[in-house]
């Protein structure tokens, strides 16, 4: 019976042939009687290691796939690592998204594994078998080449191998003394206590709900931000250990991929090649595009069941969420490569900048289909009997849909002030890049798609478009004080259209 649900998570910035092990190593994982879900932050800057998380994503089933490239470049050589600061934390960022989302889906541990390293298949069952809040498998690295190998654990402050007594002047000798000591003990199987690890690390959920991150604590100064997640977990009485029995292998340089073989017949690796699968021509895929804002509890979660199975991407602009809108959607797409750009502050009070934005990061790069879709709307089933036929044609870029307001689950308003229906609205628009988007520059009701897109070759569609965003007389309410905040002397809209939100008995119809 599986008991134990994992995430495991690993932010990956990483060379694809170092990925390819990486990824069939956790694919070699023993995991009898465990749930196991995965979620990778692609800061790739190599389309082909890109290409190989989708491809993982499509034979494992449950993962989630964090797009965020950003300008920051991790510079790696036969040498070394070179990191600073903007690096540094912009990886902290991404272990603590890891680490909400492992609490958000209720895991019971977060498996955190860094894209260079090779695991033995028993390595789970291993370290959840030591019962610790906090644990990492240990791994020896050469940090510069033609060194020492050292363990990626320490003892103290930033990166020590010996214990400095209160009130007591350690000399050369004994730290020598006390490094060896610590260096031997980790060659021989065990689990240990030690004040700093990282890299490779099971953290149970005990740890999760109390507080541990990887953020900076301010008056700290020690560099990387795995010691500051072990400073803040000692503080919140959270004991670190390593374990010793399966030795990780790291491929911290190129010429460590010449050891991969050994290390597989060591632990019996069971190598296989990962799965290929065929990826859609550019000009077939489908980008869904959205704007959320505080959608928990709404409709965003059955709006993305519906999407999944034929969206290829997705897009998303979050505008200053305080909720857990983004977990739902790293939740519901899991195997749909997700781009995410939230906005520091709300831009919804000029929609048309909002909306500018909106296609610049849906469009920017890509020759395939922009479904543009708020979190509160969705095709009606057969749609999905005919996207194929639309992505896959010559001579259509722009397709139209009627949207039908409903007033609950089951009707929508139709009257005098009630007829959007009535007309063809563009959701779904291929892109070209000769299009130069001209747009309605009004404040409020500037439209999801620039003004000008109907010059593109377009056609009209009799599937319908299921608009929820009125359904709950408590959304009502807040669209009609929004509206009256955000467009007191109705210049951008109807005013009359405005009060009639508030009508008792409005004509509705069955859908």
């Amino acid at each position: 019976m599986i008991n134990t649900k994992i995430l495991i998570g690993s932010p990956i910035n990483q060379e694809p042939d170092i990925l390819k092990e990486f990824l069939l190593s956790l694919a070699n994982l023993q995991t009898d009687t465990m749930e196991i879900h995965y979620f990778f932050i692609d800061d790739n800057q190599n389309e082909e290691s890109s290409r190989l998380l989708r491809h993982f994503a499509r034979w494992k089933k449950d993962v989630a796939i964090l797009s965020a490239k950003e300008d920051s470049i991790y510079i790696r050589t036969d040498f070394t690592h070179f990191w600073n600061d903007a690096l540094i934390w912009k990886v902290a960022r991404f272990k603590d998204m890891l680490i909400e989302q492992a609490k958000f889906e209720e895991f019971d541990y977060l498996f955190l594994v860094d894209s260079d390293l090779l695991l033995h298949p028993d390595t789970l069952h291993t370290l959840i078998s030591t019962k610790k809040e906090i644990v990492s498998e240990v791994f020896w690295t050469a940090w510069q080449e033609g060194t020492i190998p050292y363990p990626q654990v320490w003892l103290t402050d930033e990166y020590t191998h010996w214990r400095q007594a209160d009130e007591a002047v350690i000399t050369d000798e004994e730290k020598a003394v006390q490094t060896e000591a610590f260096i031997q003990q980790l060659q021989t199987p065990g689990v240990y206590e030690v004040g700093g690890l990282g890299a490779c690390t099971l953290i149970s959920r005990k740890a999760l709900l109390a507080g541990v991150h990887f953020s900076k604590i301010k008056n700290l100064s020690f560099w990387g931000e795995d010691r500051h997640f072990c400073v803040r977990a000692v503080a919140l009485g959270l004991d670190l250990h390593v374990d010793t029995h399966l030795p990780a292998y790291h491929i911290y340089r190129s010429s460590d991929l010449t050891g991969i073989p050994a290390f597989k017949e060591k632990c019996q690796y069971a190598y296989s090649e990962l799965p290929f699968y065929p990826e859609k021509a550019e000009s077939h895929q489908i980008r869904l595009s959205m704007i959320v804002k505080n959608e928990e509890g709404r409709y965003l979660q059955t709006m993305l069941k519906k999407v999944k199975s034929f969206i290829d991407e997705a897009v998303i602009i979050d505008d200053a969420s305080t909720d857990q809108t983004i977990s739902i959607f790293l939740q519901e797409l899991k195997g749909v490569p997700i781009k995410l750009v939230k906005n520091a502050s709300s831009q919804f009070a000029n929609e048309v900048e909002l909306r500018k934005q909106q296609w610049l990061e849906a469009t920017n790069g890509f020759l395939g289909w922009v479904l543009n879709l708020d979190a509160d709307e969705w095709f009606e089933e057969s749609f999905i009997d005919y996207i194929d036929d639309f992505v896959k044609q010559d001579t259509i870029d722009l397709y139209c849909f009627r949207l039908y307001d409903m007033w609950d689950e089951d009707h929508y308003r139709e009257d005098e002030y009630w007829q959007a229906h009535f007309l063809y609205r563009p959701f779904l628009a291929r892109v070209e890049s000769t299009f130069q988007p001209v747009w309605k520059e009004t404040p409020q009701h500037c439209g999801r798609f620039p003004e000008n897109i109907f010059q593109l070759t377009h056609s009209l569609s009799t599937i319908r478009v299921k608009h929820l965003g009125w359904a709950k007389e408590k959304d009502r309410l807040e669209k009609y004080e929004r509206y009256k905040l955000l467009d007191p002397n109705s210049l951008y809209g109807n005013e009359k259209q405005y009060e009639s939100i508030l009508d008792k008995n409005p004509r509705l119809k069955q859908w």
